[in-house]
Formats: C-alpha cells, structure tokens, sequence
C-alpha cells in the first residue's frame, strides 16, 4: 500500500466533505495549458540515484571554453569566499527584523552598503536587489518620485536585457521611456541634448556599454543636471578597480549587477543587483538601509535605520515592494572584495584589461576580422566584425566545445555580423590563441 502522508489524507477528506474532486479545482484552466499527469519511475535507492544523477553529469561538457559576457561575467572565486558565505550563521539566517539577535547580520549588511559606497564613490547604497536588471527599474522609480517627471531617457548602449525589463515593469505607469541611438558605439551627446527638457526625469547610460566601450559622462550629468534631470549609471564593479567612478562623472544614482563579485554564474543567479545615490534620496532609496548607532551604554549596534517597503509602512507610502533581498548574495560581494582590497582589485581589472588587449590584437589580425568600434576604448569585452553571420561562426565553435561570444543580432538589427567577446583573469594565453586558431580555422 503507498504511503500517504497526514497532509494528502487531509486533503483527501476536505475534498470528499465539500462534495470535489481535485480535477474540479482546475476546471477552469483550458486543456491545452494543463500539464499532462507526470510518468514518473519507480524510486531509486539512494546509491542508484547517485549513480543516475553522475552519469547524467557526466553528459555535461565540463571542458568548454567560454568568452561570453554581456553582464554576467566567469571570474576566479576564492576558496574561502564559499567557505565564509556557507557557515551556518550566514547561511541559515533571514530578515534581522530584531535587531538584538542580528547584529551580525546586520554588521554584514552595513558593511556591504559601505563597499559598494566606496566602490561607487557615492554616499548611501541600500542591503541589495535582486538583479542588475530590476536595479534599472528601482533606479528609474527613484528619480521619477523625486522629481515628480514621468520621462526617461535611456541610451541604446544600455544592457538590452536590463532595457527589456524596464519595459516589462512598466507598461501600466504613467511613464514614458525613450531609447536614444548610440552613435559609433558611445551615447550619442546630439540626439539626447535634443531629447532633455523639463519633463525628463532622468537620463540612464551605462559604462562600460554593452558593446564594451568606454565613456566619461560628466557633460551629459551636467546636461541632465541643467534641465533639472538626474543621471543614473549602470556600471561593471569590476571596472571600477581602474576606471573612473559614477561618483566622480557626476551621476545621481549607481546600479549594477554585482554577480561578478564572488558570484558564479550557476545558469543564470541568484544574482545580485546593487544600488547606490546621494544622501539626499536617501528616504527615496528601495528595500532597506542598514545602519550603525549606540545603545544607551554607549556601546556601537546596527540596526535597520530605513525599511521603506510595503511591508512595514503604508502601501501608498512605500517606495518598492521589494519583499526579501539578496542578503547571502551581498555578504558573499562583501567577503570578495575584502579579499581583494583595493590594491588586489585593481590588480585584477588590469589584468582582465590587458588581457583583453591581447586577445584583440591576435583576433584582429586574422584577415577578413576588424573591431566594430575601433576609435573606442573598452576595459575587457569588445565587438568584433565578422565576414559572415557571428550566429554561424557561434554555432562552428560550440562544435569544437569553444563559446566564442555573443551574436550582437540578436538585439541590434545592423550587428549580425559582429560578435560580443568577453574576456577575464581566468583565461590563458593558451586559450586565448587556441581560440583565435580555431577562430580563423572555422572561418
């Protein structure tokens, strides 16, 4: 006879009582949508089912060669960034709602806020969102409800996908989102100094672009700043170790994703998006602020000085629904660059800078190869021009285990030809001209 647990029994007799079956429940849900009941084996004891589960690892092509970016990133994770992260205090803990039992927890997240604060060179960073590409949203939010503007200039060069989840989260605001083309791989300064006025709310650009190029926004901060705009900057924190900082171009609010800090790709999260602003948007800031004080002896605690969601004050007051945040994805950015320090990620940003240069000299002196936007600089991804379709040349290399990129075409009708490579501390010099025979070869 199977077993059947106290909650299917009850279930069972709750229905039976009613006079339902559990077909009833979901009879308005068409056929055609409903999955088919699952054929599933028989169990499996559990050194077969460990057996089972390796030979379908074993499938997996562990050996493949990837330079694929795009946002997400496969950096060198310390040993004991896992270690840390996994011990059961960090592991196991949740939202610090009492402060007296969480200090640590909450010195982690005050410490979080603080490195990103740094890293930006910005005032006050939030406990972290889900993702850099909801970052985008928050960030847009926060400037509309500060200047009370419902329009929002975003350049093309911005993540694509980011772009796709602005519009996903806001069909139904009274808000109005303009793209503004890039022109030769930089925003272009003409089209949104034509595209300003004094119902823009902001101006989003990001840096480096998607196409992997460098830019120095301070006269666009200063153009958006004159029509009474804000600039938001989606940045890559790696890049941070050498480039200039949003901080420093004049920008009002920083996001982006932070997976590269610590972070494994594991098909595609969690992930972690950061966001930071000046002290004035403080109380306009999403989630929850982290903060540091003394009790009545005197004695140094933190505490969550801001929680201003939906949660804990009035719906119509909230400023994000934000319901839980990426407090282990945080803590797991903060061990990381506090290994790193700022010496080892500066380190670490010229080494993927330089090798970088290295792969697109060996790739652009294969005939019929040229950069897409060679005039511009770029920190560790760049865009080279095919002679064919990159969705071909992609498909040839997966043959030969060797992710090459990422086909431009698919988000930018006019780039089938180029193909997006990305480039970090982890890969050799051996890989790399591994990778550029093959190149050549398939072409």
């Amino acid at each position: 006879m199977p077993f059947i647990s106290n909650t299917d029994q009850q279930r069972q007799e709750m229905l039976a009582e009613l006079g339902l079956t559990m077909d009833d429940l979901f009879a308005d849900i068409p056929d055609f949508l409903r999955c088919p009941p699952l054929q599933l084996p028989d169990g499996l004891t559990e050194q077969d089912l460990r057996r089972h589960l390796a030979g379908l690892a074993e499938q997996n092509s562990a050996t493949m060669l990837s330079f694929l970016g795009g946002g997400f990133y496969d950096h060198f994770i310390p040993a004991a960034v896992p270690a840390l992260v996994s011990r059961s205090e960090f592991y196991t803990a949740y939202t610090p709602y009492q402060p007296e039992i969480s200090q640590g927890t909450l010195q982690a997240m005050y410490e979080y806020q603080s490195s990103i604060c740094r890293l930006t060179n910005m005032d006050v960073s939030n406990a972290s969102l889900y993702d850099g590409g909801s970052a985008i949203y928050e960030a847009t939010m926060l400037a509309v409800r500060a200047t009370g503007r419902k329009r929002v200039i975003i350049d093309e060069g911005v993540n694509p996908i980011y772009r796709k989840m602005l519009e996903s989260y806001t069909p139904n605001l009274d808000m109005q989102i303009v793209v503004s083309p890039s022109r030769v791989g930089l925003a272009d300064r003409s089209r949104i100094t034509e595209l300003l006025n004094d119902r823009t709310a902001a101006v989003v650009l990001q840096n480096p672009n998607f196409f992997g190029c460098l830019d120095d926004f301070a006269d666009l901060a200063e153009l958006a700043h004159n029509c009474g705009a804000l600039l938001i900057v989606s940045c890559y924190p790696i890049s941070l170790g050498l480039l200039k900082t949003p901080g420093q171009m004049g920008a009002d609010i920083v996001i982006g994703e932070g997976q590269s800090l610590g972070l494994p790709l594991s098909f595609g999260g969690p992930f972690l998006g950061f966001i930071a602003t000046r002290t004035k948007f403080m109380r306009r800031i999403p989630g929850r602020v982290a903060g540091r004080t003394v009790d009545s002896q005197g004695r140094t605690g933190f505490v969550l000085t801001l929680q201003a969601r939906e949660q804990h004050i009035r719906r119509d007051r909230a400023v994000s629904n934000i319901c839980t945040n990426q407090a282990l994805c945080a803590l797991t950015a903060l061990v990381y660059l506090s290994l790193l320090g700022k010496q080892g990620l500066r380190g670490l940003a010229q080494l993927c800078a330089d090798k970088a240069e290295y792969l697109r000299h060996r790739l652009t002196a294969i005939p019929g190869l040229k950069l897409r936007f060679a005039q511009q600089s770029f920190f560790n991804e760049f865009a080279l021009e095919l002679p064919l379709a990159a969705e071909c040349v992609v498909s040839r290399l997966l043959e030969r285990d060797i992710a090459a990129g990422l086909p431009l075409g698919r988000y930018y009708s006019d780039m089938e030809k180029c193909l997006l490579i990305a480039v970090t501390e982890k890969h050799t010099k051996e890989q790399m001209d591994s990778f550029a025979r093959t190149l050549e070869e398939s072409l």
